[in-house]
This record gives C-alpha cells, structure tokens and sequence, in this order.
C-alpha cells in the first residue's frame, strides 16, 4: 500500500488521517498534515437477510466529466449580454433564471451547474465548457507505478 500524499510505500498499518476534512491512509511523515483518526468501532451484531448472499449488488461507477467550466466564464457572459444589448433582467427571463443568479454568475461568486451552463451557453451562443484530456495529468506522475497521488499535484503549505 502507498501513502495517498507523497507515494511512498506505507507499512502494514497506515496512519487513517483526517486532512482538510477527507480521511486517507498516509506515512507517519504524512500524518503530521492532519489527525490521525481513530478505527470505526465493529458492529456486535449484523443482521443477515435470507438472500443477502445471491444478491450481489455493484454500484455504478461514476464517470469522471470529460468537460469542465473555462476559467474567464463569468467576464464571456457578462461582454456577451453587453453586447446583445440586454439587461440582467433581459437575460434572466430568456433563460428563466433569478436576476440574483445573472449577478452572481457574472461577478463570479456562483459556479453554475451543467443544465444552467448550457441555457447560457444556448441563449448567448457561446461556448462555456472546454474538453480536458486527462493525459494532462499525466505530466505529473514521476516514477511511481500507481500513478496519480495528491503530493504530485499540490504545493502542501507548512503551518
């Protein structure tokens, strides 16, 4: 098993630590970064149902989305309403949306979800999602055969 920070190899027993509000299994060097969490107690008793053994359930496993929001979004589709000549209220009724919401996607303090993107994206025509390759990503992993970990990425701060 290897540390989810840096990648090192981790002993028969990883420290489970709790580092900015996600547990993960780390190296003793790695577990300074956060608290160390203490194993969920066992259950006394489980209840067994009659067909809980032919029943195997998997869970569908969730795609990773192969677009993501471009950085400027908020400055296109404030110049793009500008330049149709609309108004926030203008533009909340075409797309049947709060002129509270067109105020805060434009000063950038809310991310839209996926539905409100494409109604931006429709009504204005202009493109707000861009496709990522996640061979990006890639640049970053080093030698480890596992591949990504957080370490590779992320600049840790020292407290």
């Amino acid at each position: 098993m290897e540390c989810e920070i840096c990648g090192k190899p981790i002993s028969e027993n990883p420290k489970r630590t709790k580092i900015d509000g996600s547990v993960m299994a780390v190296c003793d060097e790695c577990a300074k970064f956060g608290r160390i969490q203490k194993a969920p107690p066992k259950p006394k008793f489980q209840k067994k149902s009659k067909n809980a053994k032919n029943k195997k359930t998997k869970k569908p496993r969730r795609e990773e989305p192969e677009e993501e929001l471009i950085e400027n979004y908020n400055e296109i589709v404030r110049r793009k309403r500008e330049s149709n000549n609309w108004t926030r209220e203008q533009l909340g009724k075409k797309i049947n949306e709060k002129v509270s919401v067109i105020n805060r996607i434009e000063s950038g303090k809310m991310v839209p979800d996926t539905k409100l993107i494409k109604k931006l994206e429709k009504t204005l025509d202009i493109e707000l999602l861009e496709k990522y390759n996640t061979d990006d990503l890639r640049q970053y992993v080093g030698k480890s055969e596992s591949g990504l970990k957080l370490g590779s990425i992320v600049k840790i701060k020292r407290k």
